[in-house]
């Protein structure tokens, strides 16, 4: 089983290993691949095809659900590879193109997180100022930037990569970067991946959520429990699926770095960021939590979907 880390530089006496990812990835990935399927492609038909004149929330919805698709279609790639013992065997152009997909859609779900949370924020808190930017425009210039922003981070490192991104040691893909990588521009990637995609974000949840909760306990309408539903669905797949991997990520940035060089510490560590990158994958299956939670127009009923209305059945008889 070559589920071994290269040892972590400054470090050559450790060897962190976590051979349990070889059967955890795959298993996690292929219920995340078959349920989240289902729930964001059955939310992208109700949003775009069942909801007419859309809000801003409805907006962010659906490029929230756009994201999660993409992300589990990428899925059977990271399962073979696991699988595969972390030997990748499709070439180095597609693990650049997944790698980067893989890690981009952590910071664009959390992106979109943040903006539909800072939606029901202003809607509830400031209502008068929503009725002012509830334009549609408003909300797709908002999602143009953060599109703007994932491809462009996407682009430069498939074009160029953090070092020797792609194919690393022992065929492993995107992952076990050298020590060189982490020296010129793998620390500065995750710096920025911490403080925008992690720091911010949370703080800016984390504000939302009591404010809210106190406009709330004010007025009680239905708008308002509404709102408070989401952003408490919100608040609960940060805090499961985000958040331990980003503390731990952070372990593994001070390991990288020499900040820690014990070697127990280094080994639970690694196994620590394997089984949070595992739960970190989950969230394409909670976020239709949130999608129910955010609209009361839509039955969301299998069966109602499914079923034709009585209007529409035609009988012939010949």
């Amino acid at each position: 089983c070559e589920s071994k880390a290269m040892p972590e530089p400054g470090n050559v006496s450790c060897n962190p290993t976590a051979d349990f990812q070889i059967y955890l990835f795959p298993v996690v990935y292929s219920l995340v691949f078959v349920f989240g399927l289902m729930a964001n492609l059955v939310a992208l038909y109700i949003f775009v095809f069942k909801i007419r004149n859309r809000s801003c929330s409805d907006v962010y919805i659906i490029n929230l659900a756009a994201v999660d698709a993409i992300f589990v279609c990428i899925l059977p790639c990271r399962i073979h590879y696991h699988l595969n013992q972390n030997r990748w065997v499709f070439g180095e152009l597609a693990c650049r193109i997944t790698g980067t997909l893989y890690f981009t859609n952590i910071y664009v779900s959390i992106a979109f997180l943040t903006c539909i949370c800072v939606d029901r924020y202003v809607a509830t808190v400031h209502p008068h100022t929503y009725l002012r930017l509830r334009k549609t425009w408003y909300t797709l210039l908002v999602s143009s930037f953060v599109w703007a922003a994932a491809i462009t981070t996407m682009s430069c490192l498939v074009l160029s990569g953090p070092g020797d991104v792609g194919m690393g040691h022992n065929g492993s893909c995107f992952e076990n970067f050298s020590e060189d990588a982490w020296e010129t521009r793998m620390t500065a990637y995750n710096v920025c991946a911490l403080v925008f995609g992690s720091v911010i974000p949370f703080a800016v949840i984390m504000v939302c959520y009591p404010l809210v909760a106190r406009r709330i306990a004010r007025i009680r309408t239905a708008t308002s429990r509404r709102a408070l539903r989401v952003i408490y669905a919100i608040l609960a797949i940060a805090l499961i699926c985000f958040l331990p991997h980003h503390v731990t990520h952070l372990l593994h940035l001070l390991v990288r770095r020499n900040v820690i060089q014990d070697c127990g510490l280094s080994d639970a560590i690694f196994k620590m960021r394997r089984v949070t990158m595992a739960v970190l994958s989950c969230n394409s299956c909670l976020d239709p939590i949130v999608y129910y939670f955010s609209t009361p127009k839509c039955k969301w009923s299998f069966v109602k979907w499914f079923r034709p209305s009585r209007a529409r059945r035609v009988y012939t008889i010949y």
